[in-house]
């Protein structure tokens, strides 16, 4: 599974941004997929992440500023972040988990997109 994403950039503060992940290869039926984000010295923490089914979950921080769609027919993933705040600034991962819900799910990530909010 190869992942591309795009749309990272510089923005003020309150501002928006829209990232996008196209993934292509062998994506089975089921899967999750998502973004993940790590500031500098900080861990990388779950943004958001939308299963095949369409179910999603997103971390506390960006509740209410950050939405998480998929085009299941281009196996790519949105995130349209508004309100865009300092401490969004990060590099935001895509991530695949083929298998999602099961015990031997495999994880593949993108090469990452810097996204830097000025206050």
């Amino acid at each position: 599974v190869q992942l591309q994403a795009s749309g990272g950039g510089l923005v003020q503060a309150g501002g928006s941004l829209r990232l996008s992940c196209a993934a292509s290869g062998s994506i089975f039926s089921s899967n999750a997929m998502g973004w993940y984000r790590q500031a500098p010295g900080k861990q990388r923490e779950l943004v958001a992440i939308i299963t095949s089914a369409g179910s999603t979950n997103y971390g506390a921080s960006v509740k209410g500023r950050f939405t998480i769609s998929r085009d299941n027919a281009k196996n790519t993933v949105y995130l349209q972040m508004n309100s865009l705040k300092p401490e969004d600034t990060a590099v935001y991962y895509c991530n695949v988990r083929n298998g999602y819900g099961y015990s031997w799910a495999v994880d593949y990530w993108g090469q990452g997109t810097l996204v830097t909010v000025s206050s």
